[in-house]
């Protein structure tokens, strides 16, 4: 048996996901080698997200409102009061895309972090429900974030040996393998452009088990560094 990947599928699911790790991280944080900066950047991202997702649903239904308006101005027989648009609310301060990248690679790095019990990670939210492995159609999901200016590619485990990874450098050789790796929180150590150069490093991966690849290739994740 292996697990789903933890992270839910559904804007409304990935919401409750991001409200419940982000809520009970400071109580694991020094457990599981969490840093205080993180903790504030999850609580931040946490709010900038639900500030987004609440004002979105508000001009959602401001649109059906108007919509319901306009036919009733145009064919019905009752036009009732004009739609009011609603005013946002203070947004909290803006956090950098990718905000569920950056809490998965988070999630990541804390399961494979030794002092990482299953209470602690059930707690969270970072372990999914137990399902059946069929090897042909597994396909890793990779979710890269910066530590020092290198890259560090998550990648959820699901019952499989390792990950054979492969990288784009953008040099014009294409795709080139990078490492079979073990660690789920891989960090690419290469070394970075030129100072004050900047480049784009593209990745893909395939699952391996019993040294063997097995199922799809991931989708292509990309990310930008600087010398």
């Amino acid at each position: 048996m292996a697990n789903q990947y933890f992270l839910p599928p559904g804007e409304a699911r990935r919401r409750a996901w991001l409200n419940n790790f982000s809520g009970k991280m400071p109580t694991y944080a020094n457990v599981v080698g969490v840093t205080d900066a993180e903790v504030k950047q999850l609580a931040a991202d946490d709010l900038f997200f639900n500030f987004v997702c609440d004002t979105h649903s508000q001009h959602t239904k401001t649109t059906r409102d108007w919509t319901a308006y306009k036919h009733q101005a145009a064919h019905g027989d009752n036009l009732g009061d004009i739609p009011v648009t609603p005013t946002p609310g203070t947004p909290p301060p803006t956090v950098p895309p990718n905000i569920f990248g950056r809490a998965c690679a988070l999630a990541v790095r804390i399961k494979n972090h030794p002092n990482c019990t299953e209470a602690i990670a059930q707690d969270l939210g970072i372990i999914g429900p137990e399902v059946i492995v069929d090897p042909s159609s597994m396909k890793p999901v990779l979710y890269l974030s910066l530590n020092a200016g290198h890259p560090h590619v998550g990648w959820p485990k699901q019952g499989m040996d390792s990950l054979e990874l492969w990288k784009d450098w953008g040099d014009g050789k294409g795709f080139v393998l990078l490492t079979y790796t073990t660690n789920t929180d891989y960090a690419d150590i290469s070394p970075l452009p030129a100072p004050g150069v900047s480049a784009v490093w593209k990745f893909k991966g395939i699952y391996r088990l019993k040294d063997q690849q097995v199922g799809q290739w991931s989708d292509v994740a990309t990310i930008g560094v600087m010398g």
